[in-house]
């Protein structure tokens, strides 16, 4: 692979309902001139297929590297390759159980695990409801090994006015962890809300 000075964003799709989520973080890399690297898990493909009218290789046309599963020896399963960190958008039930036990069985958690022992910034988009207790626990777990835990939750003050801008809304708040600031993003005190301190 060339080498690039372009900041590097790893993306990964989960069989979790809810694949628009990380198709969008897909778009908003490609805006921000974030080299984008994908990793589909095999139910994703599935998902793909209910969710949306596209193929998988259209999905990972949308990113600039696109990662084979079961590809161990990626540029992403070592911490020495240098990246922002790891967006799951959205991740499901097992794959974020896998990321807790530190068990990986494909590219996408072992990856998930190498950001996780660098340091780095990793954000799972948790597509599940109701709860259990133990996924509540496992969550917990994540959290202090040192994810991020961000469901995709409508945030309302922003008047979403389609689905699509709620997508938006969530996808560009989970992208503010790594320090990125995406265009649709509506935020409090500037595109919405009190635009001033004055009472």
């Amino acid at each position: 692979m060339t080498r690039t000075d372009r900041p590097r964003l790893i993306v990964g799709i989960s069989g979790a309902s809810g694949v628009t989520y990380g198709l969008r973080a897909l778009d908003a890399c490609r805006e921000l001139s974030i080299e984008s690297h994908l990793i589909l898990s095999r139910a994703a493909a599935l998902t793909i297929a209910q969710e949306t009218e596209l193929s998988v290789s259209e999905v990972q046309a949308r990113a600039d590297v696109a990662h084979k599963i079961g590809d161990v020896g990626a540029s992403i399963a070592s911490g020495s390759f240098p990246t922002l960190g790891m967006i799951v958008a959205p991740c499901s039930v097992r794959t974020m159980s896998e990321v807790a036990t530190g068990v990986t069985s494909s590219l996408l958690t072992r990856a998930a695990d190498v950001t996780l022992k660098e340091r780095r910034p990793l954000v799972l988009m948790v597509r599940e409801t109701p709860l259990h207790l133990g996924h509540l626990r496992t969550m917990v777990k994540l959290a202090e090994m040192g994810a991020v835990i961000a469901p995709p939750l409508p945030a309302f003050y922003a008047k979403p006015a389609s689905l699509e801008g709620m997508v938006d809304q969530s996808v560009g708040r989970a992208l503010d962890l790594f320090g990125l600031s995406w265009r649709p993003v509506k935020r409090w005190g500037q595109d919405v809300g009190p635009l001033s301190s004055e009472v």
